[in-house]
């Protein structure tokens, strides 16, 4: 009899020992479930936002550069080949002007910036024929900055010769013959999370040097 009672403890006991219950397991297996969910969600999370953060630099470092690319050409603007003023047209979402900058054979191209959907374009015109004309129709256009925030603000502002960095602009419509400074504003969407709508604003400007007339400042 006190075999017998030994054998059923030392059972009972070792199943207590050795064995889950099915609810038990069930209910760990969900805890792991929930676990690994949460953490694929939390670095998912994570290099989402890397690399919006790494895209959203790089759309600013790249209109920094654009911005050093027009403030270079619009200093060096000059007559065109064809005897044009150096300033064609000053919108506030068109610029046309002519400028060698860049050019190894000194050539004089036409330059066209404009906006259109949010996308900021570059169109160039070399002159060709004798004498040297530009034909519009061999304009080459390529989209030099997208992500632009759709802001109705203007691109390009111009000023006279009597800007001094806090002075109004020229208000529209600009008679090129009155500028002498040229400054463009790219608002750029930061992007940083995919619904983010806020936008980082990059200013430069320039003095056409070839029409200075404030030879003293």
């Amino acid at each position: 009899m006190k075999s017998s009672i030994i054998t059923k403890k030392y059972f009972e006991d070792d199943r207590l020992l050795t064995g889950f219950t099915l609810i038990e397991v069930m209910v760990t297996m969900a805890i792991f479930v929930l676990l690994v969910f949460g953490v694929s969600v939390m670095l998912s999370s994570i290099f989402t936002n890397q690399n919006q953060q790494s895209m959203s630099m790089s759309s600013i470092d790249h209109a920094r550069a654009v911005d050093s690319a027009f403030t270079n050409e619009i200093r060096n603007a000059l007559t065109g080949s064809d005897g044009s003023y150096p300033l064609n047209q000053a919108g506030d979402s068109q610029i046309i002007f002519y400028s060698n900058y860049g050019a190894n054979n000194g050539i004089v191209s036409r330059i066209r910036y404009y906006v259109s959907n949010n996308i900021l374009y570059k169109g160039i015109v070399a002159p060709t024929g004798s004498p040297l004309t530009y034909n519009l129709s061999s304009e080459s256009v390529k989209p030099v900055l997208t992500g632009m925030s759709s802001a109705s603000s203007p691109i390009f502002y111009y000023y006279d010769g009597n800007y001094n960095g806090s002075t109004p602009p020229l208000a529209q419509p600009i008679n090129v013959n009155k500028v002498r400074f040229v400054k463009i504003n790219l608002s750029v969407l930061n992007q940083i999370t995919p619904n983010d709508t806020s936008a980082f604003l990059i200013t430069a400007g320039a003095e056409i040097r070839s029409i200075k007339d404030n030879l003293g400042n």
